[in-house]
C-alpha cells in the first residue's frame, strides 16, 4: 500500500471540502482498500465518511423509502422498515457476499464503485430509484454510465437514496460459489408506470432488459419471460461464465424473479 494522508471529517459540507483533485472518499472500503493493499491505486488522501451521521439511517414517508449511503448491508437486510415496504430489497442485501462484508459495506459505497458484478445497481435501476448527492439528484437509469463509472462528478458525495414502493418486486441471482457477486442477477418490479427489470453481472454494467418488460406490462408472470433471449455479443465473458451462458441465466433468473414476486 502507498502511503496517504487520512480524514474523519463530522459533517458532509466538511467532507465535501476536504477531497481535492487526486482524494477518495472512503465509504465501506470493501472494494477500495483491497485496491490499495496491492497498490493497484494510489491516493494522496482519503476521506472517511464513517464519522458523518448525517450519511446514515432508514426513513419512510409518502410512499417511498430513503436509505443513508452509509447505511450498511446488513442494516438493510435486517430493517423492519425496508422488509414491510420492499421485502426484495431486504432480501437481496442479506444474500451480499458474507455477514464480515454485509457489516462494512455500504449502499452508497456499492452504487458508487458500479462493480458490474454488484448486486444493488439492479435494485436501483428496477425500483426507479433516485440517487441524491450533495449538489443535485439524478435517476437511477441515468447515475450507472458504464463499467466502474457513474455519473458522479469529481468530489460529489452520495448523501442518500431514495426508492419508491413497488406493487410487487423481487430479485434473484446465480451467484458465484466464492465471492458470491452475481455471475447474474435480475430484479424485476411491477411500479405504477410499469414493469422494470434490471440485469446485473451479465454485461459491463447494469441494464434494463425492454424485450422483459414489454413482455411483463401484458402479464407478470414468469411465463411470459421464459422464451425471451437477451443477445450475448456485448455481454461478459470470463472463466467463471460465457457471454451465451450469461444470456440463457438472464431468461431463467428473470423468470424466478417473476414467480417470486407474484
Amino acid at each position: 500500500m502507498y502511503s496517504f494522508n487520512y480524514e474523519r471529517p463530522s459533517g458532509i459540507n466538511d467532507a465535501a471540502g476536504a477531497v481535492g483533485e487526486d482524494d477518495k472518499f472512503l465509504a465501506g472500503g470493501q472494494s477500495y482498500l483491497p485496491t490499495l493493499k496491492l497498490r493497484l491505486a494510489q491516493v494522496d488522501k482519503l476521506v472517511d465518511l464513517g464519522g458523518i451521521s448525517d450519511l446514515k439511517g432508514i426513513s419512510v414517508s409518502g410512499g417511498e423509502i430513503s436509505i443513508g449511503a452509509m447505511t450498511t448491508h446488513g442494516t438493510v437486510a435486517t430493517s423492519s422498515d425496508v422488509r414491510s415496504s420492499i421485502p426484495a430489497l431486504a432480501d437481496m442485501a442479506a444474500h451480499i457476499g458474507d455477514a464480515q462484508v454485509r457489516n462494512r459495506g455500504t449502499i452508497g459505497g456499492s452504487i458508487a464503485n458500479n462493480d458490474p458484478a454488484a448486486d444493488y445497481p439492479s435494485a436501483l435501476v428496477a425500483l426507479n430509484a433516485t440517487v441524491h448527492t450533495n449538489k443535485r439528484s439524478i435517476t437511477a437509469d441515468d447515475f450507472f454510465v458504464d463499467l466502474f463509472e457513474t455519473a458522479l462528478e469529481d468530489g460529489e458525495l452520495i448523501t442518500k437514496v431514495t426508492f419508491p414502493v413497488p406493487q410487487k418486486a423481487a430479485y434473484a441471482k446465480f451467484p458465484n460459489p466464492a465471492s458470491r457477486f452475481a455471475l447474474v442477477g435480475v430484479f424485476v418490479a411491477q411500479t405504477t408506470s410499469g414493469a422494470r427489470v434490471a440485469v446485473t453481472g451479465a454485461g459491463p454494467c447494469v441494464f434494463r432488459q425492454s424485450d422483459m418488460e414489454a413482455a411483463l406490462s401484458g402479464n407478470f408472470s414468469g411465463a411470459a419471460v421464459k422464451g425471451i433471449q437477451t443477445v450475448a455479443d456485448k455481454l461478459n465473458a470470463d472463466i467463471h461464465a460465457s457471454a451465451d451462458y450469461r444470456a440463457h441465466l438472464i431468461s431463467v433468473m428473470a423468470a424466478r424473479a417473476v414467480d417470486a414476486a407474484s
